[in-house]
């Protein structure tokens, strides 16, 4: 049986007036070799709301620095039971959807964790999310943008 650790993320669905969402790809230090794209997002710190986190998240791994207003509610919400570093989680995670201008994005908001583990990032047109080649998490991503942004 696995012991997993309890963590609590919010993450942004971060998507242009192209309607792409930004999607960063990176690798778990402990299966390096099995690379996976991800959208920005993190574990909450103490006494944050996940809008104040997936705020925070936001300018760190993206540069990019809206008010948590802006971020509106969760538009969706799950739990996911994942390995990262050889620890397993168990994360209760809910999701916010930014429509945003494009950008140049800035990563120097990572920490040394970050940066380690992050290879690369894209905007990816939400077509292209059910043909690609490697993971891309959350599972459904393409159904769930296109659920949360229709008629936007």
């Amino acid at each position: 049986m696995v012991d997993f650790v309890p963590r609590r993320a919010a993450r942004v669905l971060l998507v242009d007036e192209a309607g792409r969402v930004l999607l960063f790809r990176g690798v778990d230090p402990g299966r390096p070799g099995e690379p996976y794209w991800f959208t920005v997002g993190g574990g909450l710190d103490a006494g944050e709301t996940p809008a104040e986190a997936a705020r925070r998240e936001l300018r760190e791994e993206a540069g990019l620095d809206v008010p948590v207003a802006a971020l509106g509610g969760p538009v969706h919400a799950e739990v996911t039971e994942f390995p990262f570093d050889n620890v397993w989680y168990r994360q209760e995670q809910e999701f916010f959807l930014l429509r945003t201008a494009g950008f140049a994005v800035d990563t120097s908001g990572l920490d040394e964790a970050e940066r380690a583990s992050l290879l690369e990032y894209r905007w990816w047109p939400v077509s292209e999310l059910d043909s690609a080649t490697e993971p891309v998490h959350p599972g459904g991503l393409a159904e769930l943008l296109r659920r949360v942004t229709a008629g936007a």
